[in-house]
């Protein structure tokens, strides 16, 4: 038996949660220091299995295969294909800055309550949803990944409702109010989403009689599956509900900026650029490889909350006067590109649509991350209290300035690429759609633009003139990732070739094919 690659790159960070929890209380800083490194080993293996893969080879890889509940079909069943393994990465990456830039969230807290903040459960609890994210990225069993599904919300429960923003302006009584009600409706919105797909996924077993992408897929190639058109389109409307309220999706989305306010700014990072992932990342290898045909039938109407999502979340985030809750909006409408490529149903959009999830990732973590530094020094999230922040802290300025302008896809930096690929696969498809989506592209430049104005330029503010510049652990955290966000915007190679041959698998699963560009003869 060959070493289980993906088993021991998901248990790492588990095994990893327990032993930083059993520290005991008095060590809080072996806590973070043991937690850090697990999530770096955890990164080392993650680049082992992305150095494994294989883009010409089989559609899943390093795949593991063992009986789990026989009696009801379950299996243990991983396999990577391009698109999961991808996701892994960027997980894996995430992990050890989020923990970097946390480092002191969990702190006891010198208030007036006096209340202690168990160090050792908030990084056990980010390594428990790192686990639990990178398995549902490598899970090839419906019933295993539900699960997964629906268990990551748990340690997510507890990371917002117990670890809030200490940047809050009320009382610590409505602070933890305004935490118990976000984290609440964060539970009861996908826990809502979770029992629809529960029952869909029941469904799916009574008509394929397996849990198994893999053996639904050879079952649909042979035809001995044949699923009648209602069956599928009700199965369909169960999955891609679920994950909907996971991507988030207009009207879908409320939970998401208050979960992102009342969280701390780490936290925030890992709902939106990790844990919300895992909703368009189903959209592709469940809805899209399950029910093909439902698929297409549901695209016209998913393109309109699609766009609905881009305008409505750059709308709203134009309008913000909470720096969290802005870029919260922001990531609404990027995830409203990311489905629109998605269901543009082109090898362009949906290679657009897969990098964006990455490099959404990696930029709304730069963004909001240096944002948490910037907040903490000063204490608000209100925009009013900044201004000439630049002046004072020119590093922190420059930092949140590409972050920035990461977000809006300027050319030269790597949501561009992604972003410029779901436009044209859009615009090839759905010459309508793509015009609307590029609504969103001038107001995030507005967002963007007019929080850098407010914030960073202008007069230094009473409060500001004694901020200091960035540390050497914020450094760490901030100038890895602004390099990523250059490098791979230069040179997006590495992933294009993982992900575009697992986006023809995709296409070839709901019979597909590019749309061919008109040229009239010349005359």
């Amino acid at each position: 038996m060959s070493f289980p690659l993906l088993t021991a790159t998901a248990a790492l960070p588990a095994i990893g949660a327990i032993a930083t929890a059993a520290v005991p209380a008095a060590r809080r800083t072996a806590a973070k220091w043991l937690a850090l490194v697990v999530s770096l080993a955890t990164l080392v293996l993650a680049g082992i299995v992305f150095a494994r893969f294989e883009p010409g080879g089989d559609r899943y890889q390093l795949t593991e295969s063992h009986a789990w509940i026989a009696d009801f079909g379950v299996r243990y069943e991983l396999g990577v294909d391009g698109i999961g393994v991808a996701l892994l990465a960027l997980t894996a990456l995430l992990i050890p800055f989020i923990i970097l830039a946390g480092w002191h969230d969990a702190d006891p807290l010198e208030t007036s309550s006096s209340r202690w903040r168990p160090t050792q459960g908030f990084f056990a609890l980010i390594l428990m949803v790192e686990a639990m994210v990178i398995l549902s990225f490598v899970a090839t069993d419906v019933f295993l990944f539900y699960i997964l599904f629906e268990a990551m919300l748990i340690p997510m429960y507890f990371l917002i409702g117990g670890f809030g923003d200490r940047a809050h302006s009320g009382s610590d009584e409505n602070a933890a109010a305004q935490r118990s009600y976000a984290a609440v409706k964060f539970l009861l919105y996908n826990l809502a989403g979770g029992l629809i797909m529960l029952a869909a996924v029941i469904g799916l077993y009574v008509v394929a009689g397996s849990f198994s992408l893999s053996e639904i897929a050879e079952a649909r190639a042979n035809g001995s599956l044949d699923m009648a058109t209602s069956t599928e389109r009700w199965l369909f409307l169960g999955f891609f509900f679920a994950f909907a309220v996971k991507a988030p999706l207009w009207p879908l989305h409320t939970w998401l900026p208050n979960a992102m306010g009342e969280a701390t700014t780490p936290v925030a990072v890992l709902i939106t650029a990790v844990v919300d992932k895992v909703g368009t990342f189903a959209m592709l290898r469940f809805c899209l490889q399950l029910f093909p045909e439902a698929s297409k039938w549901a695209t016209p109407v998913i393109i309109v909350l699609a766009l609905i999502s881009i305008v409505y979340g750059a709308l709203l985030a134009v309008g913000q006067r909470d720096i969290k809750r802005l870029i919260a909006y922001a990531s609404i409408s990027h995830f409203g590109f990311i489905v629109l490529g998605i269901f543009a149903m082109t090898s362009q959009g949906q290679s657009g649509a897969t990098l964006y999830m990455v490099n959404h990732g990696l930029s709304t973590a730069a963004l909001m991350l240096v944002a948490g530094f910037l907040i903490t020094r000063r204490g608000s999230r209100l925009i009013a209290d900044y201004g000439g922040v630049q002046k004072v802290a020119p590093v922190l300025a420059g930092t949140f300035l590409i972050g920035g302008l990461a977000t809006l896809s300027l050319p030269g930096l790597a949501p561009f690429v992604s972003e410029f690929l779901v436009l044209v696969g859009a615009f090839s498809a759905y010459p309508v759609a793509g015009i609307i989506a590029t609504v969103g592209i001038v107001l995030a430049a507005l967002y963007v633009l007019v929080l850098y104005q407010r914030t960073m330029t202008g007069p230094v503010r009473e409060g500001i003139g004694g901020m200091p510049d960035l540390r050497v652990r914020e450094l760490a955290v901030a100038l890895p990732l602004i390099a990523l966000l250059i490098f791979l915007g230069v040179f997006p190679k590495p992933l294009t070739e993982v992900v575009n041959p697992a986006v023809q698998h995709t296409m070839h699963d709901v019979q597909k094919k590019d749309p061919q560009p008109e040229v009239e003869a010349a005359k």
